[in-house]
């Protein structure tokens, strides 16, 4: 297995729809209840997210908006900021430069777990939000983007999909991410991946530039099962596009897809000339703030 760790400067190549054009300035924010606006007031939630591959931070907050006033959220108003990883989004909060960090719920739960300076927004109609992970590849590799729907498929099947999930994501303790072998196959084609690697548990890189977490167990399987050769490549989130189309890199490690509904379109997060694969997990939204 080999990590490469890409530099900042791809970030000047992200396509337009990813550029912060929303940030709202400095305006100070409203003192909250929970994860509501005080009486009388409008001021926006700021909430950093990972940069999206196909929208910008305006378009993406009146569509937030627009879904939890639907929910019947009405008087909650959202100010998203994005953010290249976790690590930036945690420093944000912190400095108090948003309120509350978007992220998924295993993730949440396991930031709480080890930190005790978080806590979970209380809103059960994010937990009506779900999204599903998948990977990506160029709209030519039709060839790639087969290959990983059989071994998705095949794995779903045989029930190895559902036993990574839980001693990866479900049973995995907070200070005891498993470290992740990726085999080296001597001879086979080698796929190049972009990971993130600061998003416990689903994939992080350890200090000591070990993989870990969930996708790169699963990573280790699909190349185990392909034959192939996984070259894991660190990127920032809002990298992602650029590394893919530059084809410094062959998969984007995952995929954040918005369940189709009326107010988030399935496109959000799909930019021209890319192909999605089947989905491999679900998770719900949540939403952290620090505690008072």
């Amino acid at each position: 297995m080999k990590l490469k760790k890409i530099a900042k400067v791809l970030l000047s190549c992200v396509m337009a729809g990813a550029l912060f054009t929303g940030c709202g300035g400095g305006d100070t924010p409203a003192k909250t209840d929970g994860d509501k606006p005080a009486a009388g007031s409008s001021a926006p939630i700021k909430l950093g997210m990972i940069t999206p591959l196909n929208t910008d931070e305006t378009t993406l907050g009146e569509l937030i908006d627009k879904g939890a006033e639907k929910l019947g959220d009405k008087d909650i108003k959202h100010l998203p900021k994005f953010y290249d990883n976790l690590n930036t989004m945690q420093l944000a909060v912190e400095a108090g430069e948003i309120e509350q960090i978007s992220t998924f719920q295993s993730v949440a739960n396991y930031l709480i777990a080890s930190n005790d300076k978080y806590e979970l927004v209380e809103n059960k109609n994010l937990e009506k939000i779900n999204s599903v992970f998948c990977f990506a590849v160029r709209k030519e590799d039709t060839q790639l983007k087969a290959d990983l729907d059989k071994v998705i498929g095949e794995m779903k099947s045989d029930g190895s999909l559902d036993k990574l999930t839980k001693e990866y994501v479900n049973d995995v303790k907070a200070d005891n991410i498993p470290k992740v072998e990726i085999p080296t196959i001597d001879g086979a084609e080698t796929i190049k991946v972009g990971v993130m690697g600061d998003l416990p548990p689903l994939d992080l890189i350890l200090p000591d530039n070990s993989p870990a977490g969930f996708n790169t167990a699963l990573l280790a399987e699909i190349a185990k099962r392909l034959n192939k050769n996984i070259e894991i490549v660190q990127i920032d989130g809002g990298a992602r596009a650029a590394a893919l189309s530059s084809k410094v890199i062959d998969v984007v490690f995952w995929v954040i897809v918005p369940l189709g509904n009326d107010d988030i379109p399935l496109d959000i997060d799909k930019p021209e000339g890319v192909e999605l694969s089947e989905p491999y997990f679900k998770d719900n939204v949540a939403h952290l703030k620090l505690k008072k």
